[in-house]
């Protein structure tokens, strides 16, 4: 049954690289370019989750937002967490979530299909650990989607996104009696035409923050301590310049 799992597995192109139980390695897009990002991003996950938790994860539970084929997922599972929801709005997403899922042999993982800004929160109550990585720019809200991210976490939320420049200073606020700071910028981003893209915003409007707006909002809308996390010093181009970070948001 696993063999015939890996060949479906082995016999197409995946957004990210898999080592399946034989040891064979799922073909990634573009010859395994982007591959250095997702490595990078799971050191990143893996060395946030120790520093709060310490080495034993198999009492935690874990909500994935925008899981796309299961890539976080599958390796908190593998990281010994006893029960993780894998959520994505797409239905290609969920049906390549099982199948790797199934062919790794990781039945604590559950799946979902429902946006993010479906989510009945309440209904699903929290857990340890909330991701939310390479989602909030590719969303034209993402802070009801921080909302929702913050409504679900129990002790540590990891948000991964594109930042855009910082912009900073006073703006006068319907007069120039009252002045008030700029607490960061958003920048919108243009996926009208990419829609159907499995990568792609699904409304095609993205409003992306600058690293300082991320860090404002996620504070203001709860979270005790926010960070943003070190990158390895071998990490992705974008992670190491500081055009795309993960931030860590603690409820202590």
């Amino acid at each position: 049954m696993t063999a015939d799992l890996e060949a479906r597995a082995l016999a197409r192109p995946w957004f990210y690289p898999f080592r399946l139980p034989s040891g064979a390695i799922t073909p990634s897009y573009d010859g395994g370019w982007l591959d250095g990002i997702h490595h990078t991003r799971s050191a990143m996950l893996a060395t946030a989750l120790r520093a709060r938790f310490g080495d034993d994860l198999s009492h935690l539970d874990a909500v994935d937002l925008a899981c796309h084929q299961g890539w976080f997922s599958m390796q908190l599972a593998q990281l010994g967490f006893r029960d993780v929801l894998a959520v994505d709005a797409r239905a290609e997403h969920i049906a390549d979530s099982a199948l790797i899922r199934d062919t790794l042999g990781l039945p604590q993982v559950r799946l979902l299909q429902s946006d993010v800004h479906a989510i009945d929160a309440q209904a699903l109550d929290k857990f340890d650990v909330c991701l939310c990585l390479g989602l909030i720019y590719h969303l034209e809200n993402p802070v009801g989607a921080l909302r929702v991210a913050h409504a679900l976490t129990r002790h540590l939320c990891l948000v991964e996104t594109q930042v855009v420049p910082n912009l900073s200073g006073m703006v006068d606020y319907g007069s120039y009696k009252f002045v008030r700071p700029l607490k960061g910028s958003f920048g919108i981003i243009d996926e009208t035409d990419d829609t159907h893209g499995p990568e792609a915003s699904t409304t095609g409007i993205c409003l992306v923050p600058s690293t300082e707006a991320l860090c404002w909002i996620m504070r203001k809308i709860g979270f005790t301590r926010v960070e943003v996390l070190p990158v390895p010093a071998d990490g992705y181009e974008q992670l190491l310049h500081g055009k795309r970070v993960m931030v860590a948001g603690y409820i202590d």
